[in-house]
């Protein structure tokens, strides 16, 4: 039985896509180019934030990220970059009787701006507002902390096979692997990401009959 659904962020509910493309005008390259180095760190099992390296050697990433904010173009986050299927699926999982936490890697800001989204969950938390971040055990510690239920009966959705399927597994938590985004669609068949993960799903609608099974 499944009591709590937990859902990744990134990818999972949200495009990435105006996340780097405002990277890539921030550092002046063709958005295309920097959309083709996050997919090349993404095969090469590099942390995303590489792809920013790689077009400026010796970035310090959180004083750019601080500098685009001061400068006005920081962080977005409204309802065109959130995935069709996210609220009519999570809708659905509430009213099958579980309950629905998202929690992902994410900046305070975005948290701010999911829960000003009013997305049907019951909790909107992030790792900039934990204090702790994925893949660390500490992060699913704490999303189990609110889930309410046991990590037998919670169930935790994201794309990442490092990040996200493996080390909730670790924590005991069941796990549901989605086909979406680069990190999906590359490791979605690999071995590693079809041992770990008890389910594979293609969409969030695929998680109403795992919560009713």
């Amino acid at each position: 039985m499944i009591r709590t659904v937990v859902l990744d962020i990134g990818e999972t509910l949200t495009r990435d896509d105006r996340y780097w493309a405002a990277w890539a005008d921030w550092l002046n390259v063709p958005r295309h180019t920097l959309s083709a180095l996050v997919g090349a760190v993404v095969v090469d099992g590099r942390d995303n934030a590489d792809a920013l390296r790689l077009v400026r050697p010796g970035i310090d990433v959180a004083a750019e990220y601080a500098a685009r904010e001061a400068a006005g173009r920081g962080e977005q986050l409204d309802e065109s970059d959130l995935y069709d299927d996210v609220r009519p699926a999570l809708a659905a999982v509430r009213a099958a009787g579980a309950r629905v936490v998202i929690a992902g890697n994410q900046s305070p800001k975005a948290g701010t701006m999911l829960r000003a989204l009013g997305l049907p969950a019951d909790l909107v938390a992030v790792s900039g507002e934990w204090g702790v971040a994925k893949p660390s055990r500490e992060f699913f510690e704490q999303a189990l902390a609110v889930s309410g239920a046991p990590a037998a009966e919670t169930l935790y959705v994201g794309d990442h096979p490092a990040n996200d399927i493996g080390p909730a597994r670790a924590a005991g938590l069941l796990t549901a692997h989605l086909r979406r985004g680069p990190w999906g669609h590359w490791w979605a068949d690999e071995v590693r990401t079809t041992r770990a993960a008890d389910y594979s799903i293609d969409s969030l609608h695929n998680l109403v009959d795992i919560v009713k099974e």
